[in-house]
């Protein structure tokens, strides 16, 4: 009589705290969002400015981890993406608002509720933007963004109060300036532009040589000064999608209808 085989042993339970685990980095994020808006309300612009950045570390580590640690669930891209509403569409939006609008409205009434658009609008870009990509995301080309990343604009937009934030008194000029930044970073987010995603970056495999020297001395330029680099970097990246957009339209365009075709053998 033949012994009865043996069940395949079950796979070993996933322990609990690591399914918590991305969803704790998320609230890392959430966390620093909120505080974001409070060092705003309590005048600390520079404060807010890093917490802002801090989420964006937080933001980008769950989505890894989860991956990582096979936890992903539906319930942690619904909490992530909540999370990215309040530190990246609420915060930068309350955080340009408590520091432009006050001194802005000292140059007139309307100025004051220019100020307060350009703040509301990238606060609901933001939500929009992020209700596209939930609804895409399954079918999205993964090396692309489709208008600039919510993250990136808070980027943008927080950088630019930081250091903005060490004028004694921006004037008019500053003032502008800033609320401009801001309705344009929320313009690009609900844009059709292409925005690289840097997904396809093997960090374990071969890189050029340059991104050796480039990776360092980027940091060590953002230690030295952080606001005006950060600034600086998102700025660029922010306006590489309508410029290459430009550049490929140029490159399209047809020659003019009945111009002369010049003859190579008339040439000089």
């Amino acid at each position: 009589m033949r012994a009865p085989m043996e069940e395949p042993a079950s796979r070993a339970p996933v322990r609990r705290g690591v399914y918590l685990l991305p969803n704790l980095i998320t609230t890392g994020a959430l966390f620093a969002g909120f505080y974001a808006i409070v060092a705003a309300i309590d005048g600390n612009f520079e404060r807010a400015g890093v917490a802002v950045f801090v989420a964006m570390v937080f933001d980008g580590l769950d989505g890894r981890v989860a991956r990582w640690t096979s936890t992903e669930s539906a319930f942690g891209k619904e909490y992530d993406s909540l999370s990215d509403m309040v530190s990246f569409g609420l915060a930068p939006a309350i955080v340009t608002y408590q520091w432009g609008v006050a001194r802005i409205t000292e140059y007139g009434v309307v100025w004051g509720r220019t100020g307060w658009l350009a703040a509301i609008f990238f606060a609901i870009a933001a939500a929009l933007r992020l209700a596209r990509f939930n609804t895409r995301a399954a079918s999205a080309d993964k090396r692309f963004f489709e208008g600039l990343p919510s993250p990136s604009a808070a980027a943008l937009v927080a950088a630019f109060v930081w250091f903005s934030s060490e004028w004694r008194e921006p004037g008019l000029v500053g003032l502008v300036v800033a609320f401009a930044v801001t309705a344009l970073a929320g313009a690009l987010m609900v844009s059709r532009f292409s925005y690289y995603s840097f997904k396809e970056i093997n960090l374990g495999g071969r890189v050029p040589f340059a991104y050796i020297v480039l990776v360092p001395l980027t940091f060590v330029l953002i230690a030295i000064e952080p606001s005006v680099v950060l600034f600086i970097l998102f700025g660029l990246y922010a306006l590489s999608a309508p410029a290459w957009w430009v550049i490929h339209r140029l490159r399209r365009r047809p020659r003019t209808v009945g111009a002369p075709k010049s003859d190579p053998g008339q040439e000089l």
